[in-house]
């Protein structure tokens, strides 16, 4: 009887840690979201600051010289795309109403569906705040927008610690599980980081891709605001499966304001593209970073976004590749050793510390 109630305790005990913890999590989802996004940062950049490091070049400066070229990309980027896109953006809102005398003008000479908008957005404006009510909202969005520097600044100063003591955080960890196991759960972690890096690499890569493409044929086919469309495709390849959807209607509206063979033409780009990247850029460029077949990823992708909210989809896709990994090793008993390390821009190797 004392043995009964003895494992009835433990088992209560364990059922009570396991609620508790995810609950702590679910409050903490946050700081679990931003430290498994730099652990996918550190992943992408180990390769280079390795490489750098065998010739010669501390870690310290390796990740420094890293962030300044992302910084110095990310200003390339505006600086070429900018100025053309306002001019876009100009043009697409120049015809549209203003102010609230402008847009109640317009709502009266408009009807159908344009005046249902044009009501809605003169409601909208006249309950927009005035005076001290606006005292609140620019409070609200100052603190947010400060949230989002510190939580930049935590992310990437996290991941530039994790390059730095990924070596002595693994010994520890390696200290604490069995000899027998400890190659495997090496191997595990190594692959796990090479699928990681390569994923946020090869997303890079493709987001570059589809820009370039997809500008370059909307403006050879006289798609209204090419370039903000291309960019917009390219950008929302960081989403998967949905994102490449949303761009594909969206070029396809912008091509009927013209007319149907625009929009036809829009689409068969969009699809073309598509066909390029499934079966040329992916298998061959790229490679299959994560391992995921594309419906695992639409469900990972589903239901994080309705768990979490938008900005977790982000991080489904490295979520769903680390289950996936570990999934393989402890339940399919893989030998994490000799599963297939992603190669993209820099060799495996690149990936280990030395």
């Amino acid at each position: 009887m004392s043995e009964t109630a003895r494992r009835s305790f433990i088992a209560t005990l364990v059922a009570v840690a396991v609620i508790a913890g995810a609950l702590a999590l679910w409050h903490l989802k946050v700081l679990v979201a931003l430290l498994l996004l730099a652990l996918v940062i550190s992943s992408a950049m180990r390769p280079g600051v390795e490489f750098l490091h065998r010739h010669r070049i501390p870690r310290a400066l390796g990740v420094a010289i890293h962030y300044v070229a992302f910084l110095a990309v990310i200003a390339f980027l505006l600086w070429l795309i900018v100025p053309r896109a306002l001019d876009q953006v100009e043009s697409a809102v120049g015809t549209i109403p203003t102010s609230a005398q402008d847009v109640a003008k317009a709502a009266k000479q408009s009807h159908g569906i344009k005046h249902e908008i044009l009501v809605g957005l003169q409601h909208r404006l006249e309950r927009l705040p005035q005076g001290t009510g606006l005292i609140h909202p620019a409070v609200t969005y100052g603190r947010q927008a400060l949230e989002i520097l510190v939580g930049v600044f935590f992310t990437f100063a996290v991941a530039a610690y994790w390059i730095f003591e990924k070596e002595r955080a693994q010994t520890l960890i390696l200290s604490l599980v069995k000899r027998k196991n400890r190659r495997v759960t090496r191997d595990t972690w190594d692959l796990i980081e090479a699928k990681l890096g390569a994923f946020v690499r090869g997303q890079l890569v493709m987001i570059t891709f589809v820009s370039t493409v997809l500008s370059i044929a909307f403006w050879a086919i006289g798609l209204p605001y090419w370039l903000l469309l291309g960019v917009f495709a390219g950008i929302v390849e960081i989403v998967p499966v949905v994102g490449p959807l949303f761009a594909g209607v969206a070029a396809i509206l912008a091509g009927l304001t013209v007319d149907v063979r625009t929009a036809a033409l829009a689409a068969a780009a969009v699809f073309g593209l598509r066909l390029i990247q499934d079966y040329v850029v992916g298998p061959r460029v790229l490679g299959h970073a994560v391992g995921l077949s594309p419906l695992i990823v639409l469900v990972t992708v589903s239901s994080i976004g309705l768990l979490f909210g938008g900005f977790y989809v982000l991080l489904a896709t490295p979520f769903a590749a680390v289950l996936a990994t570990l999934l393989d090793v402890i339940v399919l008993d893989k030998d994490p050793g000799e599963e297939d390390v992603p190669k993209l821009i820099f060799p495996a190797k690149d990936a280990e510390t030395s």
